[in-house]
């Protein structure tokens, strides 16, 4: 079959410069992909897309920061009278309690010995007992943006009345203290417009085959013929494949508007629940730091669930006493600002501290058990190897 000749049109570069010239092998006419289309639409929503809503005419697609809440309706909280006194201590743990917590820890290191844990002698154990504050303050904030979704027969009340204020659209009951998100659709802001994306067509060009429906065919590389007088078995001797993304179509569905052309375009009301908790610990001299405890729990002595709660007053430790002071008045002043408050919560818990001075070899160590869970802490153990490999 004698190979038809490449026939040049009018007007067309077909120099290498041209950005569709595609190389041939040697001897066969050269093939030229087609020119590239430029994407239709633009990339985010017009601002012309959006309706003025009586109520909300700072929302901008995107969020435009949280809102203010309205004023408080619960009377401000009164003073608790002072703390009963309570077991303010905590019993020492045994010797068999303090080696046994060594073993657990060593164990779960895969290069520790457990000769000092099991055979070290025991010569000091000493309490260090200490108190942690904690304040949560459980929030609401709302905030509202623009948003969109495919048009499939929704409702649209946009103007049918006015829409409802961000804070008076109910939202479903919060569990306490756990954070939470939920969405709402404010009512009578939905409206139906063009799909911005696609201009309302449904669809977009294919950019894998630049809307052409095929390709270069990857075996011939366009020529058609794989070895000599061979034709391409792989695209019957066309050069060109068909595109695998748009099936040869060369426009594929448009992911905004799922195909549908329209959207129905609303203001979109975020409503967040967030749990903002801040501790203190009281400073203790054993030489444990402070940051382990965060991972332990303690004895609960003291737990006060409120609306608004009082600072603590008559508690034996002062410095606790301020740091509830000091929390409560930051949390009032800082969260009211942007959120409302729903509940506060502050707890004072003991957090047991036993540091153990042990000898092994003729050698003094030490060793920390902590929280209601004996974690330990033995920075100094011993009998630490590297694994390597030779």
């Amino acid at each position: 079959m004698e190979r038809q000749p490449f026939l040049s049109q009018p007007g067309r570069d077909y120099g290498i410069n041209n950005p569709g010239y595609i190389p041939a092998a040697a001897g066969t006419p050269a093939m030229f992909a087609p020119p590239v289309a430029e994407s239709i639409g633009p990339t985010a929503p017009p601002a012309s897309m959006f309706d003025n809503m009586p109520g909300y005419e700072g929302t901008v697609a995107g969020g435009g920061g949280f809102l203010p809440p309205p004023m408080p309706t619960f009377p401000a909280a009164q003073p608790e009278p002072a703390l009963d006194q309570p077991q303010w201590n905590i019993p020492s743990i045994s010797e068999n309690t303090a080696r046994d917590a060594l073993l657990l820890f060593v164990k779960s290191k895969c290069c520790y010995s457990s000769a000092p844990a099991k055979d070290g002698v025991i010569t000091n154990m000493e309490a260090f007992n200490t108190y942690r504050y904690r304040l949560d303050t459980f929030t609401e904030s709302r905030s509202t943006e623009w948003s969109h979704e495919p048009y499939t027969g929704q409702t649209v009340d946009a103007y049918a009345q006015q829409p409802p204020g961000p804070w008076d659209i109910p939202a479903k009951t919060p569990q306490f203290f756990l954070d939470d998100k939920q969405f709402i659709k404010v009512p009578y802001t939905s409206s139906v417009k063009p799909c911005h994306n696609c201009l309302g067509i449904g669809r977009k060009p294919c950019k894998d085959c630049a809307g052409a429906g095929n390709k270069v065919c990857w075996v011939c590389n366009g020529s058609c013929y794989r070895h000599g007088n061979d034709r391409c078995t792989h695209c019957s001797g066309r050069g060109r494949e068909n595109c695998s993304s748009c099936h040869g179509q060369g426009s594929r569905q448009c992911d905004i508007c799922n195909g549908k052309q329209q959207l129905l375009v609303y203001i979109k009301l975020t409503v967040k629940w967030t749990n903002n908790s801040d501790a203190y610990v009281v400073e203790q001299l054993s030489g444990l730091r402070v940051e382990n405890l965060s991972k332990v729990s303690g004895k609960e002595l003291f737990r006060d669930t409120q609306y608004m709660v009082y600072p603590l007053s008559g508690f034996p430790d002062t410095s606790v006493v301020s740091a509830s002071q000091r929390l409560v008045s930051e949390h009032q002043g800082k969260y009211m600002q942007t959120s409302r408050i729903l509940q506060q919560r502050q707890i004072i818990e003991l957090i047991p501290i036993t540091k153990v001075t042990y000898t092994w070899k003729g050698k003094s160590n030490i060793y920390f058990v902590y929280g209601n869970e004996f974690k330990v802490d033995a920075d100094d153990y011993p009998a630490t190897c590297c694994c390597t490999v030779m």
